[in-house]
């Protein structure tokens, strides 16, 4: 999940997390204001109803007018007197018995029972004492919560709809600057090292970010080209000389006429030179590959007589190699078969994974596969060889490893890193499983042409 979409889902959660917290608040402060309203008046009613009732004067018929013509009737309301016996105690008319106890207790009282409303006091008139009870429907009360909470109902969705569009529009412009950063980061490749980032002005972190991103491709360039004058001079100062003295040391072994052990020498500096200038060759072409290798001519190979050319390659090299071939799981359509890349490059890779199959299988049967897999091409080396120890696999591709069981066997740990890098290159996989005594399988996996069209 991209971070816009993670900060807009956020947003949304602190603001459904604000908007409720705010309904509850307005709904419990409308209940409290609600039912203290109605207790009120039906507070007001006992007053009224003692003084109509129970009061000695000539007022009685003014306050039974006044209630009748300016006191609306209340859903459901009805009134109780209750007098007081000689020994002073009441008798219940029907209302909840905690809320009459109150009212003889604390000598008024209010009680609600769902949306009944109960309201109590006691009045002494002279000797006598009497209880006077209002109750009452609070049903104006009730619509009007039920229509308050459907008002915060609808405007909680509401907002839920304007607060997740507002969130996508704040996030987006937040990271518009990131979105332009790795824009313009994905667009700088080996080839054009020198484009740096625009930096803004001001110092907040986009600022900094760019400026450390430019810093970085600084020292990327400086380590780029000084790698890629390192493989240019190389190329020539190291190779020249290395050349020169392999065809004197042939010339003087060719025109020798000196004793045994003069020739024994100069045998063995000859064959250490050529080791050398293998490994010089394989060096630079690993540090060429690790550089600049998508500088490269690229075009459509078929990877099919990419591998019938390797396996010739190796067979000329290795003549007693035993090699088999296997095309059977390949689609008649030969459109399918084909990945952008480097022929030489890919040839290369595809050479001394099969020779080294045949080297430390000491030519057992080696069998090369090529297959369709998740629009990728796979190519497999089977071999019945020595195996690698389990302990050492994952360091297989180190330059310069070489595995504890193959000291008999001529190399120098070069090979494999640079078909690595080759097939990184190409966008491929490689993967490597292997059991000591038993062989060992290589596989190799490109993106179709139609796959990847990338490069």
């Amino acid at each position: 999940m991209k971070i816009t979409s993670k900060i807009t889902l956020l947003f949304l959660g602190l603001s459904t997390g604000i908007l409720l917290l705010l309904n509850a608040f307005i709904l419990y402060f409308e209940y409290q204001f609600n039912y203290r309203d109605f207790f009120k008046r039906l507070e007001a009613r006992t007053n009224i109803t003692a003084e109509i009732n129970l009061l000695p004067g000539g007022n009685k018929t003014a306050y039974a007018e006044v209630r009748n013509r300016y006191l609306e009737r209340l859903d459901g309301e009805t009134e109780y007197i209750v007098k007081a016996d000689k020994q002073g105690n009441y008798k219940n008319p029907g209302v909840p018995e905690a809320f009459f106890r109150d009212i003889i207790n604390l000598k008024s009282s209010t009680y609600r029972k769902g949306n009944k409303f109960f309201a109590g006091k006691i009045f002494e008139i002279g000797a006598d004492r009497y209880i006077v009870i209002a109750t009452a429907l609070n049903a104006y009360g009730l619509n009007e919560i039920n229509e308050l909470q459907k008002i915060l109902l609808i405007g909680f969705f509401g907002a839920l709809i304007i607060v997740f569009f507002v969130g996508r529009a704040f996030s987006n412009y937040t990271f518009a600057p990131v979105r332009k950063i790795i824009h313009s980061v994905n667009n700088i490749t080996s080839d054009n090292l020198h484009l740096r980032l625009d930096e803004p002005d001001g110092k907040d972190e986009i600022g900094e970010l760019a400026h450390t991103f430019n810093n970085m491709l600084n020292r990327l360039e400086t380590a780029f080209e000084t790698q890629n004058n390192f493989v240019s001079n190389a190329s020539h100062e190291l190779r020249t000389p290395l050349t020169v003295i392999n065809s004197e040391l042939e010339l003087a072994l060719n025109n020798s006429t000196s004793n045994d052990k003069h020739h024994e020498a100069l045998t063995v500096i000859h064959d250490e030179t050529t080791k050398l200038i293998q490994m010089l060759n394989s060096l630079l072409s690993l540090a060429q590959t690790g550089f600049d290798g998508k500088k490269q001519n690229w075009q459509r190979i078929r990877m099919d007589e990419l591998v019938l050319t390797a396996v010739e390659s190796v067979k000329k090299i290795m003549p007693e190699s035993n090699i088999q071939i296997d095309f059977s799981a390949l689609p008649a359509d030969a459109d399918s078969l084909h990945v952008l890349g480097n022929v030489n490059l890919l040839h290369l890779a595809a050479s001394n994974i099969i020779s080294n199959g045949c080297k430390y299988s000491k030519n057992a049967l080696v069998n090369v596969k090529l297959f369709l897999q998740n629009n990728s091409i796979v190519f497999s080396v089977t071999d019945q060889g020595i195996g690698i120890p389990a302990t050492e696999v994952q360091h297989i591709f180190e330059p310069f490893f070489r595995a504890s069981n193959t000291h008999q066997y001529n190399g120098h740990g070069v090979g494999l890193p640079l078909t690595l890098n080759i097939i990184r290159l190409h966008n491929g996989t490689i993967g490597i499983r292997s059991e000591i005594n038993t062989g060992t399988e290589i596989m190799v996996s490109l993106p179709l042409e139609q796959a990847d069209n990338s490069n």
